[in-house]
């Protein structure tokens, strides 16, 4: 069991600790703005992405064993993560 004035000295420590977290936060969250604009490049990237699995799909659905899953890997390793990083 716990004191009351243990519980209280945690309390008063956390609330010490809160403004910090919440600083650092709102710091984080507008570099990261900044770091992750979605600019022309990501959406061309992102298009591409999304035709070549949709290229992938129908060489698979059509029987393709080689181009279809090189296909998709590319659009699912490469493009794709391109479209969100860059």
């Amino acid at each position: 069991m716990t004191s009351r004035a243990t519980q209280s000295a945690r309390s008063r420590r956390a609330e010490k600790r809160e403004p910090r977290v919440r600083r650092a936060a709102a710091g984080a969250a507008g570099e990261d703005r900044r770091a992750l604009r979605f600019t022309k490049v990501n959406a061309i990237f992102a298009g591409s992405g999304l035709l070549t699995l949709a290229l992938g799909y129908w060489l698979l659905g059509e029987g393709s064993i080689t181009a279809a899953p090189l296909l998709l890997v590319l659009a699912y390793v490469v493009l794709l993560p391109l479209a969100i990083i860059r």
